[in-house]
């Protein structure tokens, strides 16, 4: 199956996505969460060209460079240490998962939100602060954070029997 319609199957069922994608080899991997901070990185884009228009003390130019930075370079060295932090979790919680699942579980979490979080991005750049950013917030973690558990369980083999 392609990464798109794996990407939205994982909205409706992400124990099965993230399953489908366990065979994934590590630089398969790698490129997928290259290619999911290039599209963070595109998400900021409109709220920086807003901030960029209200305040233009600092260029757009210089907004865009830094989120570069933070996201192309920065992210992906603690999206790694994060997974990293999990597998020892899930071990001190006496639960076995490996590396490269957490590191699945993890990125795959962060690539299937890929889609709320361009949408949030659009929020925050054309609305601007205020609840419909708040709310678009919330949706983004919520998707994450509920991707991430179901990786984590359905890699680790600790789901419940259906």
């Amino acid at each position: 199956m392609a990464l798109i319609p794996r990407i939205l199957l994982t909205w409706r069922a992400p124990g099965r996505a993230v399953r489908g994608v366990a065979l994934m080899s590590e630089p398969a991997l790698l490129a997928l969460l290259i290619g999911t901070m290039a599209l963070y990185f595109v998400a900021q884009w409109p709220a920086h060209a807003r901030a960029a228009a209200l305040d233009p003390s600092v260029p757009l130019q210089a907004r865009l460079g830094g989120a570069l930075l933070a996201t192309m370079f920065l992210m992906p060295l603690l999206v790694l240490a994060l997974a990293w932090m999990a597998q020892g979790a899930a071990r001190l919680l006496g639960v076995r998962l490996e590396g490269r699942q957490s590191r699945l579980a993890l990125i795959w979490a962060l690539a299937a939100a890929v889609p709320v979080m361009l949408l949030q991005g659009l929020v925050q750049g054309f609305v601007g602060p205020g609840p419909a950013v708040t709310a678009v917030n919330i949706l983004a973690g919520a998707a994450f954070l509920l991707f991430w558990i179901a990786g984590l369980r359905e890699l680790s083999g600790t789901r419940r029997p259906a």
